[in-house]
């Protein structure tokens, strides 16, 4: 991988090379995702996240205005609202 100008890092953060999906209580599977924005508090039940350990410990209630920045590939809220943003 090399290595990204300022322009392709500003259009990855703003969701423009893969676009962005707004999600709510529906599962979300088989998606890549790069980051996830908590735009309400929101309630956790299922996460996959690729080449990681430890992210069932994400399976909790997660302040609004959080990001996680990590590859998932599954979550599920319970309650809230988040945008997904797509490798």
């Amino acid at each position: 991988m090399g290595i990204k100008n300022t322009q392709a890092l500003l259009n990855e953060q703003l969701g423009g090379l893969g676009g962005v999906e707004v999600f709510t209580t529906t599962a979300q599977t088989g998606k890549d995702y790069y980051a996830i924005y908590f735009v309400l508090e929101s309630v956790i039940s299922a996460i996959t996240v690729a080449n990681s350990t430890g992210a069932s410990n994400l399976v909790t209630t997660i302040p609004a205005g959080t990001t996680l920045f990590m590859n998932t590939t599954a979550i599920t809220l319970t309650s809230g609202l988040a945008i997904g943003y797509k490798n």
